[in-house]
């Protein structure tokens, strides 16, 4: 007779734990799909964005810079900025936007 009520406590406690946990799981769930897996999505689009630079697009860097690009180097960019045609070297990370693409 005492095993039965141990049996039954021991099936209410889990229960209780299960029910305790499926709100926490549903929790990170949602946190993956409306934050993380967006975010994952747009640095990839970003970085393919990097990837795809060629001379002579114009771009516009994190801090509001906007120039031609004259060269392209492994991490680096050097633009072009403003009527004297000054060169600013900047990392491609820095890069925000495309603006234009250099038409062939």
């Amino acid at each position: 007779m005492l095993s039965i009520f141990a049996d039954a406590a021991n099936t209410a406690s889990t229960g209780q734990l299960l029910m305790t946990f499926i709100p926490l799981v549903l929790i990170f769930v949602f946190f993956y799909l409306l934050i993380l897996r967006p975010q994952k999505k747009q640095e990839k689009k970003d970085a393919q964005m990097r990837e795809n630079l060629e001379v002579g697009d114009e771009i516009v860097t994190n801090g509001g810079i906007v120039g031609i690009v004259f060269s392209i180097k492994d991490d680096t960019v050097v633009i072009e900025t403003g009527g004297d045609r000054s060169k600013i070297r900047i990392k491609k990370w820095a890069i925000a936007k495309v603006e234009s693409t250099h038409e062939d």
